[in-house]
């Protein structure tokens, strides 16, 4: 899981890096001055090395009026390389005495002295505070500190608005995880039992239909139905339990006919096997013999299905809470891309990701205790 969980970090830091676009322009428009960037991206450490280095470059180069090339602002203290200066001039920020370089490129700005100017200068690093001193440590020390940075959109941060999206997210996902697995085993169940029966038949036709009808159309129908047509349930907010009755049935009956097909096959590959016949044989009722005993050895692979679903519900189901404008973390992912609010985005991302390897974690110890044959590799 450690591993994983670190390649799924960096994999994810990389593609945002790559897609992302510059954060500083995002936030401070297209029209932001070179200055205002570079003091944005120094003060969120955009300009760092991506991994690990020595220098960086500082996006502080611009045409002279009169020919040539100079500083486009002063650098504040550190060590910089101004590769091609031909003379530097640093001053005291408290009592404004200038000190002028010439004959080398690599200066040192102490603390309370400013690079006001260099001649000709092609190109501006600067030293990083030491070899590992880069976003992707940053970013990981935030990470161990709970520190995801702050939304651009709400000026808050992403743990603050994560943790504002996550009650009505688990208010609409652990109804439709319960309801949906309950009904989902239990016509499963009922299935096997009368296999190539008439209600066997009817069920599975169900689901056939269920399957075949489109996630957008369920939620449509829902809302004209029982919100336009007959207002039996509200269609759009957040105010009480009753306002996620409607989308809890969307959510249950969109998913049924795919989860009874699989807990009937899951359950059928039970029923043939001989101690089914030999509980039978010992005289055990029929619904006694499926469900305590094929529905327990059905377990494992009904409980491997239920664990792939966990994450996708845990991070909210992005039409429905669109829909019913429910502010859970599907809202906040959606209203994220739309703002190009990249740090919440990525957050959506890792918290999506740490969420599916802790259930696989999860689901592999809960093996070991519903089937006693399972062993794990030492």
């Amino acid at each position: 899981m450690v591993p994983t969980t670190f390649g799924v970090l960096m994999l994810s830091f990389v593609l945002f890096y790559v897609v992302g676009g510059s954060p500083a322009q995002t936030v401070l428009g297209q029209h932001a001055t070179q200055r205002a960037i570079a003091a944005f991206d120094a003060a969120n450490g955009y300009d760092l090395p991506l991994f690990f280095g020595n220098w960086y470059t500082v996006d502080a180069v611009r045409r002279a009026p009169g020919g040539g090339t100079e500083l486009a602002f002063a650098l504040g203290p550190g060590r910089y390389d101004l590769a091609g200066a031909t003379r530097i001039t640093l001053r005291e920020a408290k009592t404004g005495t200038l000190r002028q370089v010439t004959g080398q490129t690599e200066v040192e700005a102490p603390e309370g002295w400013n690079v006001v100017a260099a001649e000709n200068v092609r190109e501006v690093r600067r030293h990083t505070r030491h070899f590992f001193d880069s976003q992707f440590v940053r970013y990981l020390n935030g990470l161990i500190h709970l520190d995801l940075g702050m939304s651009l959109e709400t000026k808050q941060p992403v743990t603050t608005v994560l943790a504002q999206g996550l009650l009505p997210t688990l208010s609409l996902s652990v109804p439709i995880l319960f309801f949906g697995a309950t009904i989902g085993v239990v016509l499963g169940l009922l299935c096997a039992a009368s296999q190539g029966g008439l209600l066997d038949k009817a069920v599975l036709a169900f689901s056939t239909l269920l399957m075949s009808v489109n996630y957008v159309v369920w939620i449509l129908l829902g809302q004209f139905l029982l919100g336009f047509k007959w207002p039996v349930f509200p269609i759009w907010g957040y105010e009480s339990a009753y306002y996620l009755v409607l989308p809890v049935i969307i959510g249950v009956v969109s998913s049924l006919g795919m989860d009874v097909r699989y807990y009937r096959t899951a359950i059928l590959d039970e029923v043939y096997r001989p101690y089914v016949r030999t509980a039978v044989s010992k005289g055990l009722g029929r619904g006694r013999v499926l469900f305590v005993h094929v529905l327990r050895n059905s377990l494992i692979p009904i409980v491997t299905y239920i664990s792939l679903s966990i994450p996708y519900l845990f991070t909210g189901s992005l039409l429905l809470e669109s829909f019913f404008g429910i502010p859970g973390l599907g809202s906040v992912s959606i209203n994220a891309i739309n703002s190009a609010d990249m740090s919440v985005v990525r957050a959506v991302v890792i918290f999506g990701a740490l969420i599916y390897q802790v259930v696989n974690l999860l689901t592999d110890i809960a093996y070991g205790w519903l089937d006693p044959r399972v062993r794990f590799a030492q």
